[in-house]
């Protein structure tokens, strides 16, 4: 099946839609996608005070931080099956989602989570036909680098 440029980015709208709306925790968090393409993705979020892990310091909870690093690398992950999943009926897209899971997720606390919106990005480090490895980034506003992960997704 050829693969259109039209089809890679309805798929790109589906699955930012998908990940934005339909996922109840990504919508308790605020996250919204800022960015997909085949081998990255971006999302943001803004601080609010119920995601504060710190009350005297004023900073991100690190539960906020590590769900925010694997929902970017999983939307990464996704992101990479557009050759495989673009064009599909919904059905099949459906039974693709459905299937996509975190294996495993590795996080490093870099420095404390302070700002008014953060950025988490992923790259792809390998997609392949049943596992994806993303490498994940948080940052503040300021432009910090607040932590980084390694995600590994499956995909198929």
């Amino acid at each position: 099946m050829v693969v259109t440029e039209e089809d890679k980015k309805r798929f790109f709208r589906r699955i930012s839609l998908l990940f934005e709306e339909q996922l109840p925790f990504n919508r308790l968090l605020g996250m919204r996608v800022a960015s997909v393409a085949e081998d990255q993705a971006s999302v943001i979020f803004d601080r609010r005070d119920d995601l504060i892990g710190n009350v005297f310091h004023q900073t991100l909870h690190g539960g906020v931080i590590s769900s925010v690093l694997d929902t970017v690398g999983g939307l990464t992950a996704l992101a990479s099956l557009v050759e495989r999943a673009a064009g599909l009926p919904e059905e099949k897209l459906v039974a693709i989602f459905s299937r996509t899971g975190t294996i495993d997720i590795r996080v490093d606390y870099l420095r404390p989570g302070r700002g008014d919106r953060f950025t988490g990005n992923a790259w792809i480090m390998r997609s392949g036909r049943k596992v994806a490895v993303t490498r994940m980034e948080l940052h503040a506003d300021s432009g910090l680098l607040v932590a980084v992960g390694t995600g590994t997704y499956m995909v198929g």
